[in-house]
C-alpha cells in the first residue's frame, strides 16, 4: 500500500494538517495511487480523526521516541522544513517534498529547503502550492543526498591547525 508520512516535528504546523487532509489534496495523492496517509502532527491543536479523510487510510499520532520506521515505510515523505526532519528523511534515501511555513518570521527554513531544492534533494512548496506541487511534482529528478564524511572533516582540521 503506497503510504505517505507527513511530519511537523515537534512544532506546531496545523496549516499543513489542514492543507494535506482537504478534498482536493487527498484526491491528487489517490491520483498518484497513494492509499495511506500517515500525520504527525506535534504540538498542532489537529489529531484528525481516521474516517476524516475517505478514501485513504489514515492514520495520526502526535509524538513518538522514533519516526524513523514511519519514514522508513513511506512512498514519500511531506515535511515541515526543520533541518533535522530534513536531514534524517534524506539520510533514509526517501524522497521528500517539504512544505515551508511561511507564516514564520526570519524563515532559515525557507533558505534550507531552497538549496537542497537546488541541489536536487527535494521538492518544497508552501500549504497554499501543496495541492499543485503533488499534483505535477517528478520525483524522478531527486538525487541522493550523500552523507558527510567526517574522517576527511577531521583530516582538514588537523592539517590546517598543524598537527599532522
Amino acid at each position: 500500500m503506497k503510504t505517505v508520512f507527513v511530519t511537523v516535528g515537534t512544532t506546531s504546523f496545523d496549516d499543513l494538517i489542514e492543507s494535506i487532509t482537504c478534498p482536493e489534496t487527498v484526491q491528487a495523492l489517490k491520483a498518484r495511487g497513494y492509499e495511506r496517509l500517515v500525520l504527525q502532527v506535534g504540538r498542532g491543536s489537529l489529531l484528525p480523526a481516521a474516517d476524516s479523510c475517505p478514501h485513504v487510510r489514515l492514520e495520526a499520532f502526535r509524538f513518538k521516541s522514533s519516526i524513523a520506521e514511519d519514514i522508513a515505510q513511506a512512498d514519500l515523505v511531506i515535511s515541515h522544513a526543520g533541518a533535522g526532519s530534513c536531514l534524517e528523511v534524506l539520510g533514509a534515501g526517501k524522497p521528500l517534498l517539504v512544505v515551508v511555513n511561511d507564516k514564520l518570521m526570519d524563515n532559515h527554513q525557507l533558505e534550507l529547503a531552497r538549496q537542497l531544492h537546488m541541489d536536487s534533494h527535494l521538492l518544497y512548496c508552501t500549504c497554499s502550492t501543496l495541492t499543485e506541487t503533488l499534483r505535477t511534482m517528478d520525483l524522478c529528478v531527486l538525487q541522493p543526498f550523500l552523507p558527510g564524511q567526517p574522517k576527511l572533516f577531521a583530516n582538514f582540521l588537523d592539517k590546517a591547525l598543524g598537527l599532522s
